[in-house]
């Protein structure tokens, strides 16, 4: 798939369902334990290395980085989408949010202690996770660490509407966390632990806990 037209379906599509999506994920984490626990693990992992900014790559209306904000972390979001980035920046006007790819992170080399990307890389086809990938360690310091969160599992399928009914055009990707594993140690990376969540429901959750080699 050419990186300009998945780029532009998802930018396009998440402009249009922006406002739908933030109504519904406003309070998503409430209901999450195992998701709060794995935010409140990773935020410790950034205070012992050290802390400093974490980005949050694909925040979307920035529901998880105020939560990391609210522990302390010093975290700030980055997001395709421009309507995206106002409505977070509507909702959450104290924090930093900005517009970008992480095709091409605008951020300096060695310039987050941490990163997260929840749930942001499931449109994001496998040609360009490596590309990805190579950004993430760029931006993260020596020994920072990473969490992922993605849809686990083998499938792809074509998401049409989605969030009010509103129409959408992206691929949404499930993977093995044994997949991204090889990814993120090709990328430089080396994978400490990993939850599955939700097992048995038609698409279960995985997050992966990662530390950036030097």
């Amino acid at each position: 798939m050419d990186v300009d037209s998945w780029l532009a379906d998802t930018r396009s599509s998440y402009d249009t369902v922006a406002v739908s999506y933030a109504d519904q994920l406003r309070e998503a984490l409430a209901g999450k334990p195992y998701l709060r626990a794995a935010l409140a693990l990773f935020a410790e992992m950034v205070r012992t290395a050290g802390g400093g900014p974490v980005a949050d790559v694909g925040c979307g209306p920035g529901h998880v980085t105020a939560h990391l904000h609210e522990s302390g972390i010093e975290a700030f979001g980055i997001d395709l989408s421009p309507v995206m980035i106002d409505v977070a920046r509507r909702d959450h006007p104290d924090l930093r949010f900005e517009v970008g790819s992480m095709t091409d992170l605008p951020l300096a080399d060695a310039s987050v202690t941490g990163l997260l990307a929840f749930w942001s890389l499931i449109h994001v086809p496998d040609d360009a996770i490596p590309a990805v990938f190579a950004h993430f360690r760029r931006v993260v310091r020596p020994g920072g660490p990473l969490l992922l969160g993605f849809h686990a599992g083998d499938e792809s399928r074509l998401k049409t509407q989605g969030y009010g009914g509103h129409p959408m055009r992206v691929h949404v990707h499930r993977r093995r966390p044994a997949r991204m594993t090889a990814w993120l140690s090709d990328a430089g990376f080396t994978v400490e632990a990993q939850l599955l969540t939700d097992p048995d429901e038609p698409v279960p959750g995985a997050v992966l806990f990662a530390r950036r080699q030097s």
